[in-house]
This record gives structure tokens, sequence and C-alpha cells, in this order.
């Protein structure tokens, strides 16, 4: 396995991995997710796929296909007179291929996206993930990643309303 930026015939791949993740967030949440879609289509692959501050990085086989990937997106938050100013590379996406699972793809991911953000002169590398995925949790627990904020919620009923 190696790792490598992703390539426009790594779509039918994506479209695949990006159902499989899809349907992770469905069982969670189907209040919010639509099972049997995808974060997006062909066409905004193709056009992430030329976005250098977006990279998609793919974990391939020794047939150089993919069997996972890692969506980035460089960010700098906004200027803020209380605030550090720092550049972040924030993982939009990891997801590794369901037949590849426990072969250490995700680490080799989330390894090389932070040599990557250490290239890039980033401060940290970020992501967010959904209350109830205990397995991603736990993963990227594993990787060393902490939380640094949490997003709560009040779902309103017919008698907020």
């Amino acid at each position: 396995m190696y790792i490598r930026r992703a390539q426009e015939k790594d779509i039918p791949k994506m479209i695949d991995l990006l159902q499989q993740v899809l349907q992770v967030h469905a069982d969670i949440r189907p209040d919010l997710f639509i099972a049997g879609t995808t974060k997006y289509s062909i066409d905004q692959l193709k056009e992430i796929l030329k976005d250098d501050d977006r990279p998609i990085y793919a974990a391939v086989n020794q047939r150089d296909e993919m069997i996972g990937y890692a969506f980035c997106k460089l960010e700098q938050p906004s200027a803020s007179q209380n605030m550090v100013p720092h550049r972040k590379l924030y993982i939009d996406d990891l997801c590794v291929d369901a037949s590849a699972r426990g072969l250490h793809v995700g680490e080799e991911l989330f390894n090389y996206v932070k040599k990557e953000a250490v290239q890039l002169g980033c401060y940290e590398v970020t992501l967010a993930v959904w209350e109830g995925n205990e397995s991603a949790r736990g993963f990227y627990e594993h990787m060393g990643l902490k939380p640094k904020e949490t997003i709560m919620e009040y779902i309103l009923k017919k008698e907020d309303k």
C-alpha cells in the first residue's frame, strides 16, 4: 500500500467509499442523512481534485486501486483580535474500504495527512466526528486526537413551534 494524491480515475471508487461512509452516518442519524446518497457528485469531485487547498489523499493497493481516502481542506481561521493566527488541515472525510479495514490503512492515511500538514506550515490537523460513531471516535483517539470543542444541539419539537 502507498499513498498519493487522488486522480480522476479514482472517482468511481471515491463514490463507492462516499456511499459507505454516508451509510454509517445515515444509520446513526437518519433524521439528518439520506441513505443511498453521497456528499459529493462526480462533477464536484472533478473540481475538488483541481483545488490544491482541498487535497484528497488516496491509499492505494499494489494494483494502484483506491482502498481509502482522506478529503482535506487547508483552512485559516478568520482574523480575530483574540485568537492567534494559524493554519490547519481539516480532514473533511476519511474512509477505508470495508474490505481493507483492520489493515492499518486509516493509520497510514492519518500519518500521511500529519506529514502533509507539517509541509504546508499548519499548526494542527482537525476533524469532526459524529456522536454515536464510536468506532471512528475510538480510532481517532487511538491516533492521538483529543476533543477541541463540542457542538451541542436541541432538536425542535412540535410544541416548540
